[in-house]
């Protein structure tokens, strides 16, 4: 051409041979390991949480290190036979970090930028995913699932499921992904506008779920929880219209006073605790020509009671949010425009090597959301 020589994409940087990773062996069966970092393909992308040199897993102090990777603490419990784990296991399914590598096919992203990543991957050749219901594939592939999460310094990730984030804080960006669950629900509701909706619970994804549900139809929301951090950090953002605090002395009187309070119900009823005491109470709240969100996630094993009678008469409809696909990007705009508040959801954070410690506070609800971080 001109005589100079036209530079190519940079594709990695220096990444070490090992990295250290939380992998379970079975179920509550876990430890830190050293292990291979993954190879990547051409259409692949290599997400690291740290500098290539630091081997210690130091606690987040302020949230912001373009060059970290953070993971959520997530139960250890049955799944789906889709999504069925396999063992030995790396969890971590809702991670943000910075492009260590890229495949050389790879155009969206580059070295340095720093990603959310989509957790799902369709086959999309399926039954399902020919039908456009993606999120029900039957050969999906769920990282932190059924192929390596993002608890490790490095996670292998198709370039296609990566989104840019720019300079969102890292405790921030690792909501992206239980948002995009969120707005899949808000999908499934159809909601109309001018509706009145009520919240059982208001836990990471129930708060971020409220804050869609107030921008898209809903006139008024009432939110009904456990007295705690996660109510009080809800009341903090002001996210619903009014509160009601289920107490552990009087859980039935202040249910019945809800009852009271609205004599005709509400147009939408979404169970977000996952207790199933709560979802089978919750119809009781639905208005005649209502709607009730399953959008907890429950045991397999657990059944409930409902009166096939009421939900026929009253023309109740029952429907379910169960994952994500492709929602990123919407969710992306929401908190590009401000309009998504993501700030301290994510209130905790541990090193690798607290894991246990993290799930006790998790299980004692102790904390709104907490965070593994790597820096």
């Amino acid at each position: 051409m001109n005589g100079h020589t036209v530079p190519r994409k940079r594709q990695r940087h220096d990444v070490p041979a090992k990295m250290r990773a939380l992998q379970y062996s079975g179920p509550e069966k876990f430890a830190v390991e050293t292990i291979d970092v993954p190879a990547i393909g051409d259409d692949d992308v290599l997400v690291q949480n740290t500098d290539y040199h630091q081997k210690e897993f130091n606690e987040l102090t302020d949230g912001r290190s373009k060059s970290r990777l953070v993971v959520y603490a997530e139960r250890t419990c049955t799944t789906s036979k889709t999504l069925m784990r396999y063992w030995p296991l790396i969890p971590g399914h809702e991670a943000a970090g910075t492009v260590a590598a890229i495949g050389k096919n790879v155009k969206n992203v580059a070295i340095g930028d720093r990603v959310a990543a989509d957790a799902l991957q369709p086959c999309l050749s399926c039954f399902y995913c020919t039908r456009r219901k993606t999120q029900l594939c039957e050969n999906i592939i769920g990282y932190g699932g059924n192929v390596p999460g993002g608890m490790a310094e490095y996670c292998r990730y198709p370039a296609k499921m990566v989104f840019p984030i720019g300079d969102l804080p890292d405790l921030e960006a690792v909501l992206i992904e239980p948002a995009a669950c969120a707005a899949h629900g808000i999908e499934r509701m159809q909601m109309e506008v001018g509706s009145r909706v009520l919240l059982f619970g208001c836990g990471p994804t129930g708060i971020l779920l409220a804050q869609l549900i107030k921008m898209n139809g809903a006139a008024h929301l009432t939110i009904a929880s456990k007295a705690g951090p996660k109510l009080d950090l809800a009341r903090e953002l002001d996210i619903a219209d009014s509160y009601v605090t289920i107490s552990d002395e009087s859980p039935s009187a202040d249910m019945a006073a809800l009852q009271t309070n609205n004599p005709y119900g509400f147009d939408i009823v979404v169970e977000a605790t996952g207790a199933p005491n709560v979802l089978e109470k919750a119809i009781e709240y639905v208005r005649k020509g209502g709607k009730l969100v399953v959008y907890g996630v429950y045991d397999e094993s657990v059944k409930i009671a409902w009166s096939p009678f009421r939900i026929w008469e009253n023309e109740i409809t029952i429907l379910a949010s169960f994952c994500s696909m492709s929602h990123i990007p919407h969710v992306l705009e929401y908190v590009n425009a401000g309009r998504l508040k993501l700030g301290g959801i994510a209130n905790k954070t541990y090193k690798i090597e607290q894991w246990e410690e993290c799930l006790d506070a998790v299980r004692k609800q102790e904390v709104v959301k907490a965070a593994i971080v790597f820096d």
